[in-house]
């Protein structure tokens, strides 16, 4: 992965919604958690101007990212994020610390190449996806931005399963692991009502 991802954040010491609710009014903050990793949960403050910063970019959601607190610093992944119900504003954060060798559980974004240029919506077929992201499990060193879903040969009323995804190496999708009866469809195509309707027609006049 070419992109890197640093959080500055502080030790949190109040706890509470008394706190919390102070921290997000008056100093513009967010409180967060670290955990996992062998280590106790840490509780901390995230600067709400940054964190909304690099929530802007999609790699942030499924990059090992870098949180500075202090002199030390933590590799985690972000694991829950809690937004306002109508403001744009994050209320907090979740993050699990990861290490080089122990593989880690997190879901990554699909991205579906090729669509327009298929034979299936070229012959008037509508692509319908069932899922836009994926958990995978891998080493932090193979965690991947997101994967690639090559849709360019996608026939009318064809689907596309969990197991036609091209993995990188020492990626697995979690799905998969637990049997052959997992392999969801993720993409179908099939013809619109309308053009439907004209193939009926046009086939009830031919057989006139």
């Amino acid at each position: 992965m070419s992109d890197s991802f640093e959080l500055n954040v502080e030790l949190r010491e109040d706890m509470g919604k008394g706190a919390s609710r102070r921290l997000r009014r008056l100093e513009d903050k967010i409180p967060g958690i670290i955990y996992g990793g062998g280590k106790k949960p840490q509780p901390i403050s995230i600067n709400h101007p940054e964190i909304i910063k690099h929530l802007e970019e999609e790699a942030f959601y499924s990059h090992i990212l870098t949180l500075k607190v202090g002199s030390k610093s933590e590799k985690v992944i972000l694991k829950d994020l809690q937004r306002h119900p109508f403001k744009p504003k994050v209320t907090h954060a979740d993050f699990m610390r990861v290490k080089a060798t122990e593989k880690l559980h997190t879901s990554v974004p699909l991205h579906f190449l090729n669509e327009d240029g298929c034979p299936g919506k070229k012959a008037g077929g509508i692509i319908s996806h069932a899922i836009t992201s994926v958990e995978v499990a891998c080493l932090p060193k193979d965690l991947p931005e997101f994967l690639e879903v090559d849709l360019g040969a996608l026939e009318l009323d064809q689907v596309v399963h969990l197991s036609d995804i091209q993995l990188p190496k020492g990626v697995e999708i979690v799905e998969l692991t637990h049997g052959e009866d997992h392999d969801q469809a993720i993409v179908t195509i099939h013809k619109g009502r309308a053009a439907k309707s004209a193939d009926d027609e046009a086939g009830e006049e031919a057989a006139e």
